[in-house]
């Protein structure tokens, strides 16, 4: 495949997008979005596809599973993301000069956006939706996991801006091969920005190879600190969620640390996680609370390399500390910088954990199952950005935007 020539494609259909008008833009959001459900049965015989060559307790399975219930889901994503205002041609500064120059600082779409993700096919109406708001054409590469599924996605896209009279050069797909890749992050000149999603070494190789700048997307290691004066109610609701909600995504729970006050109610603060199978890797003090009150073969010593791991399954690690400070300098030296918890009634520990810890998000008596962009009112989102140039966080259509400065003058010259 001429990659080139596909990317010379995309650049010249950014140059249509960016006077697109708003309304068409929303209409084809929303036509879109009802042909998904129209398709469901086609999406969900492609995806039987991908999922038949992937062992079931694979971590990736459940983020490649596309059901009804998903598919509906991912149509009202779409929906929401039409109903949002546009982000683009937004006024952020305007000043006149003392030598009569008016200038304007004026919100515009980054351009042509390439995304690198695995086994997510979700990914790839995600992305579209929020490129295609914001002005933006996506060049998408797919894992082969999804290879199926990602395929039928991008061909009702086509179908739909076919309709809408639309050049299908606004989204792209990419064959999942690897050589795919390496022609995205060579593609400097073409490419205005890279965001990979997926595993940390995709997204370390992307961040070490890319000639085209890159936004991170990085692995989630997520703690919650349980305090001294945490509601043991709340707390044992807390990380029931954060753990298995959905085991397989970054924002899942991976170790529990617990004040040492609280020791004795262990056994009750984790007992929601026995009904979900939920294996624990506990250090000596908690394998001593825990192990005449938690399943035997669901409980095991933790080891050092447990605490810094992103497990993405039913697994986690738990650590008993002597108090705040310890639990701020194991979270400093082992976070991703993705999603922190504390559970405490003590206002004062509250305010110096979210003031203290480094993180995209960081909570106070909740689940860190929100970080998310449909969560956080985004309508949904390109991908969880744990750096802090440009962008940090869920990103939605405000962080898939640069601006420019308009000036407009009546013959001024510099002296």
């Amino acid at each position: 495949m001429d990659h080139n020539a596909n990317f010379i494609k995309a650049r010249q259909a950014a140059r249509k997008l960016v006077v697109l008008e708003e309304a068409k833009i929303n209409a084809v959001l929303t036509a879109l979005a009802t042909l998904l459900i129209q398709k469901t049965e086609l999406i969900v015989s492609a995806n039987e596809k991908d999922l038949s060559r992937m062992d079931k307790a694979a971590p990736n399975y459940d983020r490649l599973l596309l059901n009804e219930a998903r598919i509906e889901a991912i149509a009202a994503d779409l929906q929401n993301v039409a109903a949002l205002p546009s982000p683009l041609n937004k006024v952020r500064a305007e000043r006149t000069q003392p030598n009569g120059l008016q200038l304007k600082k004026l919100s515009v779409p980054l351009g042509v956006v390439g995304v690198i993700y695995e086994a997510r096919p979700n990914v790839t109406i995600d992305v579209f939706s929020l490129c295609f708001k914001t002005g933006n054409v996506c060049i998408l590469k797919g894992g082969s996991d999804a290879s199926f599924s990602n395929e039928v996605l991008m061909a009702l896209i086509h179908e739909t801006l076919d309709e809408h009279g639309i050049d299908r050069s606004a989204a792209l797909l990419l064959p999942p091969d690897r050589s795919a890749a390496t022609a995205l992050m060579e593609a400097a000149g073409y490419v205005d920005v890279l965001i990979p999603r997926g595993s940390q070494g995709l997204i370390n190789h992307v961040r070490s190879h890319s000639k085209v700048p890159v936004i991170e997307t990085g692995a989630g290691i997520v703690h919650t600190y349980f305090d001294a004066t945490g509601d043991i109610e709340k707390g044992k609701a807390i990380i029931a969620n954060a753990k298995t909600r959905r085991v397989s995504v970054c924002n899942a729970l991976d170790c529990l640390l617990v004040h040492e006050n609280r020791l004795a109610e262990l056994p009750s603060l984790l007992a929601p996680l026995a009904e979900k199978n939920v294996r624990l890797f506990a250090d000596e003090a908690a394998f001593e609370a825990l192990k005449d009150h938690y399943p035997a073969q669901l409980l095991s010593p933790a080891e050092p390399t447990h605490f810094g791991t992103e497990f993405l399954s039913l697994q986690m690690a738990v650590k008993i500390v002597t108090g705040l400070d310890e639990a701020l300098d194991h979270i400093a030296a082992l976070s991703s910088k993705h999603s922190e918890a504390i559970i405490s009634e003590d206002r004062i520990n509250q305010e110096r954990f979210q003031q203290e810890v480094d993180a995209a998000a960081v909570y106070v008596n909740a689940s860190t199952a929100f970080t998310d962009g449909a969560q956080f009112g985004l309508g949904a989102e390109i991908g969880i950005s744990t750096q802090k140039l440009h962008a940090r966080g869920p990103m939605g259509l405000e962080e898939l935007t640069s601006y420019k400065w308009l000036v407009k003058g009546d013959g001024q010259t510099r002296p």
